[in-house]
């Protein structure tokens, strides 16, 4: 049994080592999709994923995929791709449009856990600066892929990615890295996609050393 979080008290989150282990990482249920309690969430690497007409569930998986920006693998082909400089890359420019694309259905999904309240809730933080997106424009000036996270300091924490066009998200990803504006990047779950590119397992107590190194919880400052 999961706790459950009363949506009219403030923030607060059971220890993480309470997560379950089946499913993985599952922390606590209820609460609210506000900017207080996401920022309070993502500042204990703690983030919520659940469907449509659910209640809201939270998630502190065990082990965890991070990229390390300094570990990015760029292989040949997309080197090569790289160089001829097909796409340009915006920040911050179309995020709910980003974020509308990474929730529309995928080969063999029925739908997405990006729902309306989720998309109404990242606005939420992204106008308050913590939340960004990351556009990939082709030659006509038309959006092919895009990515879109949460930032708590030194930390981003990767939420989804799409792509309408070749290598238009592995670009993205690599924007977001050469930015420097991160020593840690948050995969949450493993992918063979993201392993490729550099990612890699840590443990929960890890992460979160990490965590408080890294990312400052600047709403009590």
């Amino acid at each position: 049994m999961i706790p459950w979080l009363d949506p009219h008290l403030p923030p607060h989150f059971p220890d993480t080592q309470q997560a379950l282990q089946e499913p993985n990482g599952l922390l606590a249920a209820g609460g609210e999709l506000t900017t207080a309690w996401l920022i309070e969430a993502y500042s204990h690497g703690i983030f919520p994923w659940f469907n449509e007409n659910e209640p809201i569930l939270w998630w502190s998986p065990a082990p965890r995929t991070v990229l390390f920006p300094q570990n990015l693998k760029i292989n040949r082909s997309l080197r090569k791709f790289l160089r001829k400089d097909f796409y340009h890359i915006t920040t911050d420019q179309r995020f709910i449009e980003v974020m509308q694309a990474c929730g529309e259905p995928r080969k063999g999904q029925p739908g997405s856990w990006i729902s309306p309240a989720m998309i109404h809730a990242y606005t939420g933080l992204f106008n308050a600066g913590y939340a960004h997106s990351y556009e990939c424009w082709d030659s006509d000036n038309v959006m092919v892929g895009g990515l879109y996270g949460v930032n708590i300091g030194q930390v981003f924490f990767g939420e989804s990615m799409f792509s309408r066009a070749n290598n238009a998200s592995k670009c993205c990803l690599k924007a977001l890295v050469d930015s420097n504006l991160y020593r840690l990047i948050d995969c949450q779950m493993n992918t063979e996609h993201l392993i490729n590119m550099g990612a890699q397992d840590i443990d929960r107590n890890q992460f979160e050393h990490l965590l408080k190194r890294y990312a400052i919880n600047t709403h009590d400052e």
